[in-house]
């Protein structure tokens, strides 16, 4: 008979799920949802050593939060964790919980890679294949009946669960003594991680705010996915260390840089400044033209009056790019 467990995202708190294993990561330093994880455990008294790249830590969380236990794993610095260090973060996770034995029925894993300026949706294929990569290899924990992507944002959990709707319709991984894997996402998923650093991607400059994540999320990363390109767009409040590297690391291997001048932001202008000196194309956006400062009031610019009219117009552009794939 062969073992199967369920495979879902979910919106809430990571720390109010209930899981047995809650895994993180440790990028060699603390963000976000580790970080705050760390705090708990340190309130509740537990005495963690956080692991280096390739190491494990997991501990009882002494009821600091709802899931039983805290799964750390040691991975690579936050600017290098990419699509494939994803892939394998996801992996490494669950046959390490298979290897030491433990009896977790249920584990829980965050969305990474959105925060930091990854492709949404590749970055969760990638860890999403991770854990069928575990499965495959019939590597998982023996009790384990279900897996979980925690995500605190409802509209890009909804997202998510679109995308893994695709992937995996019924929600069941299944693997027999074969390796046997019931699921679309075998053939789909076999490539990604592995080949998502040789995808074209676009770097999106524009404000990291709230009130830009519509502008992003539906009228340009929509059309950008759609033209089979990568759509990254960089919170530089999630980076330590030299940021402005980064940044110019991912503008000089862009295939395209589209940069939203509506409000005047320095950031997007510097970025914009930068894409021009490596002569990478760039497409200027804005919702007015009065907006517009500085030189880039003599180059081209595609003026939306709503989310959906950029999306129509921005499609429209991509499409009469020459072919950058």
């Amino acid at each position: 008979m062969p073992r199967s467990f369920r495979i879902s995202v979910e919106t809430g708190d990571a720390f109010a799920c209930d899981a047995d294993v809650l895994v993180l990561k440790y990028a060699q330093n603390l963000y976000g949802v580790d970080k705050a994880a760390y705090g708990l455990l340190t309130k509740a008294g537990v005495k963690l050593q956080l692991p280096i790249e390739g190491a494990f830590a997991l501990t009882d969380t002494r009821r600091s939060m709802r899931p039983k236990s805290a799964l750390f794993v040691g991975v690579v610095t936050l600017q290098n964790f990419s699509y494939l260090q994803i892939r394998d973060f996801a992996r490494h996770a669950l046959e390490f919980l298979a290897d030491t034995g433990c009896n977790a029925q249920s584990v829980a894993l965050t969305v990474h890679g959105p925060g930091y300026g990854l492709d949404e949706l590749e970055a969760f294929r990638s860890e999403f294949a991770g854990v069928v990569d575990a499965a495959t290899n019939g590597n998982v924990p023996e009790a384990l009946n279900s897996v979980v992507f925690i995500e605190a944002d409802p509209r890009r959990a909804t997202r998510l669960q679109r995308s893994l709707t695709q992937l995996c319709p019924r929600g069941v991984v299944v693997v027999d003594d074969g390796g046997a894997l019931e699921t679309k996402a075998q053939t789909a998923l076999r490539t990604v991680g592995y080949a998502s650093s040789s995808k074209s991607h676009v770097f999106v400059a524009m404000p990291f705010a709230p009130e830009m994540d519509d502008v992003f999320h539906y009228g340009i990363q929509g059309a950008v996915n759609a033209a089979g390109l990568l759509c990254e767009r960089a919170d530089l409040s999630s980076f330590t260390g030299d940021v402005v590297n980064w940044v110019k690391t991912r503008i000089s291997s862009a295939s395209l840089v589209i940069a939203d001048l509506s409000s005047a932001n320095p950031n997007v202008y510097l970025e914009v400044g930068y894409a021009w000196g490596r002569e990478v194309p760039t497409v200027l956006l804005a919702r007015d033209e009065h907006e517009l400062k500085f030189d880039t009031k003599g180059h081209r610019c595609i003026l939306y009056r709503s989310i959906k009219n950029l999306e129509d117009l921005l499609s429209k552009e991509l499409r009469t790019l020459p072919d950058r794939h």
